[in-house]
């Protein structure tokens, strides 16, 4: 069965009506893709939108799962992070993708107008990938580089590329005496929430812009819209350089990011280390399970500058049928074959198996 187009949220502030029908008797619904889809009752259509990053992997979950289910539409609309928890919130989507959690503040302000009211909201790891420094300079394929660089160049500190500071670290690489052209989302957006997070954590004083979802004004440079936007950017200007979920790094120059005394190269293995060595944050409900990344770990093998994304949902639905659909695909998405279904097509990381457990309980809860 051929994927349905990707939803148009035509309003932020508007409430679309998601039509959900099911016939199922088991309380999950559906079945799994190593099922055969003659099993399935679950029926439906599912609309969700938000990361960009996860986009790869959403196509190769919703193909999946729609051949299982074969009376069920799933649509993902990548209108990035902020959008898309702008648009669960207000009840135009059944969920969200989103490269970072609700903040408590914000859960507390709510309202989240899809769920029953009094009802909190579920929130799990889904897809764990490294964000690329990705540049485009000419003879040079990869670079090694500390957090304090980092930080200098995408604040317009650092203006050449052969400054002292990269050339130092890079002894055997032909650096041009070519501008830099530090290039941004220009959206709201998980990515560079996640990218900024690391700088503020590991740049120490040479970055003083904080962790931020909304790009600096002040600091300049040149903004892109979405994932596609910066790669694109990156690819066709000369002396750029920018970030991005790296499934999308394709040919592009990367940067190895120093980590204690060694310089570790972006990879699956890498990015599952970090998440498995970090803690969750505190004062969140039971199946609300942000991951606090440890930015400035020295632990061998872990890469720092790594997305954690979300699947977001209600604990409890105002419309008990819109429950069915999405408990039954969050748990495809978080299960082993939807980690390996995402992992193959995008390159990201398995959730380590403690997480996972937590996960499966969380999303076993949603009704």
């Amino acid at each position: 069965m051929k994927i349905s187009p990707a939803i148009k949220i035509a309003a932020i502030g508007g409430i679309a009506a998601i039509a959900l029908t099911s016939c199922a008797a088991n309380e999950s619904g559906g079945t799994s893709p190593s099922e055969s889809a003659s099993k399935s009752n679950l029926s439906g259509e599912l609309n969700g939108a938000g990361a960009s990053s996860q986009d790869s992997a959403q196509q190769a979950w919703i193909a999946a799962f729609q051949k299982a289910n074969d009376k069920v539409t799933i649509n993902y609309e990548p209108s990035g992070s902020g959008a898309g928890r702008e648009t669960f919130q207000q009840g135009a989507s059944a969920f969200a993708g989103s490269d970072r959690a609700f903040k408590v503040d914000e859960i507390k302000a709510g309202p989240f107008k899809g769920c029953a009211t009094g009802t909190g909201i579920v929130e799990v790891p889904a897809y764990i990938s490294p964000i690329a420094i990705i540049f485009n300079v000419e003879g040079v394929d990869s670079l090694k580089l500390d957090a304090s660089t980092v930080a200098k160049i995408f604040s317009g500190k650092i203006t050449k590329w052969n400054d002292q500071a990269i050339a130092s670290q890079n002894p055997d690489a032909k650096l041009p005496d070519t501008n830099i052209t530090a290039v941004h989302r220009s959206d709201k957006s998980g990515t560079t929430g996640n990218f900024t997070d690391y700088l503020a954590a590991a740049g120490g004083a040479d970055w003083a812009a904080g962790s931020v979802e909304e790009w600096p004004k002040e600091l300049g440079g040149e903004g892109a819209s979405g994932t596609s936007g910066v790669v694109q950017a990156v690819t066709k200007g000369v002396g750029t350089i920018g970030y991005a979920d790296a499934s999308k790094a394709g040919k592009l120059g990367t940067v190895e990011i120093k980590v204690g005394d060694k310089y570790v190269k972006y990879s699956p293995e890498a990015a599952s280390a970090i998440a498995e060595h970090s803690e969750l944050e505190t004062g969140r409900t039971a199946n609300d399970l942000a991951v606090k990344i440890d930015r400035t770990s020295d632990k061998e093998g872990v890469y720092p500058i790594v997305l954690i994304s979300y699947l977001i949902g209600c604990e409890q639905y105002a419309d008990a049928k819109n429950a069915e659909l999405v408990k039954s695909y969050f748990g495809y998405v978080t299960g082993e074959e939807g980690q390996k279904a995402a992992a193959e097509a995008s390159g990201s990381a398995p959730l380590p198996a403690t997480l996972a457990a937590k996960v499966k309980t969380a999303v076993d809860a949603i009704k």
